[in-house]
């Protein structure tokens, strides 16, 4: 069954990129409406903006969604991951402002306060993506493959010259709440050099190292208390990408690989996949596909306690 959540969570924050403080209120949805974007400080004009890869505006620093009016929604992915990797088929989610609270850097505060408000299960049947045939697209030295899969898998791979990243690889199936025990504590990386380039240009306003994002520089990882996981870089790199694979409008059973892959190069992927004839289906998820999908049987005491 498809499913919403019991009732409204909100969350507050500054935008990672933008620097402005908004609110996020995840609320309940009926069955069939998907997952929504409403920006409340827009008094006049069309404020929805839909959580769908074809709205996707391409950028390597995040996922922004745009409707056909020009408005838009940055920094969407994790929010998008939190709600994949728990199950949620259906939700509005308003904001007042035009980028997602960054938070912690990772999944797991909105992972948390799904979690906390329980899922409502709802009269109509799952919906998915099942993949066919492979379909891969690249970008210089990066790379991003869908293949068929009877669940959904991603594998990643990751490799940097700061020696405290270096060369990180992980493979995962999304299913039996894996999402919420390995990945959603996973923070945004970047390396001290580019939090400077960013700054300089006007970007990563929001930014506290230490408190929203690890930062890196040469060996050394600079922000307070470390590390989460060894290797959390990769896996906030599968996060983020389960979050921009949520955009497909419903769930997607398959394998996806990313080589040194970004959001814009995930975004190009689903652009591909939907553009290449009997490369996907629609199925109608029976009770063993549906217990397959990210979030099924998820509970609480899986959810990492670092929020």
């Amino acid at each position: 069954m498809q499913t919403t959540i019991k009732s409204p969570i909100s969350f507050s924050g500054y935008g990672l990129h933008s620097g402005h403080r908004a609110s996020v209120t995840i609320r309940p949805a009926s069955a069939e409406h998907g997952i929504w974007f409403a920006r409340t400080d827009i008094a006049l004009g069309d404020r929805m903006v839909p959580a769908r890869w074809d709205a996707v505006l391409r950028s390597p620093l995040c996922t922004k969604i745009q409707n056909t009016s020009g408005l838009q929604v940055s920094t969407v992915e994790h929010i998008m991951a939190a709600l994949a990797g728990c199950g949620v088929h259906n939700a509005l989610i308003e904001i007042d402002g035009p980028e997602v609270p960054i938070l912690d850097g990772s999944a797991v505060p909105f992972v948390r306060g799904i979690m906390q408000r329980g899922l409502r299960k709802l009269d109509a049947p799952v919906r998915a993506f099942e993949v066919l045939k492979e379909v891969t697209v690249t970008d210089g030295k990066a790379s991003a493959t869908l293949a068929p899969s009877d669940t959904l898998q991603i594998d990643f791979e990751i490799d940097f010259e700061d020696t405290a990243i270096g060369h990180q690889k992980k493979s995962l199936v999304m299913n039996n709440g894996n999402f919420a025990r390995e990945l959603c504590d996973s923070r945004t990386f970047c390396r001290q050099a580019d939090v400077d380039e960013m700054r300089a240009n006007g970007l990563a306003l929001g930014g506290n190292p230490g408190e929203n994002a690890v930062v890196f520089s040469g060996d050394r990882v600079l922000s307070p208390g470390g590390l989460r996981h060894a290797d959390e870089p990769v896996r906030h790199k599968m996060l983020d990408a389960l979050g921009d694979l949520a955009l497909a409008g419903a769930p997607l059973i398959g394998r996806y690989t990313g080589v040194r892959a970004g959001h814009s190069l995930t975004n190009t992927l689903l652009r591909k996949l939907f553009a290449t004839p009997y490369a996907m289906r629609m199925i109608v998820c029976d009770h063993e596909q549906a217990s397959r999908l990210p979030g099924y049987g998820l509970v609480w005491d899986e959810i990492p306690a670092v929020a």
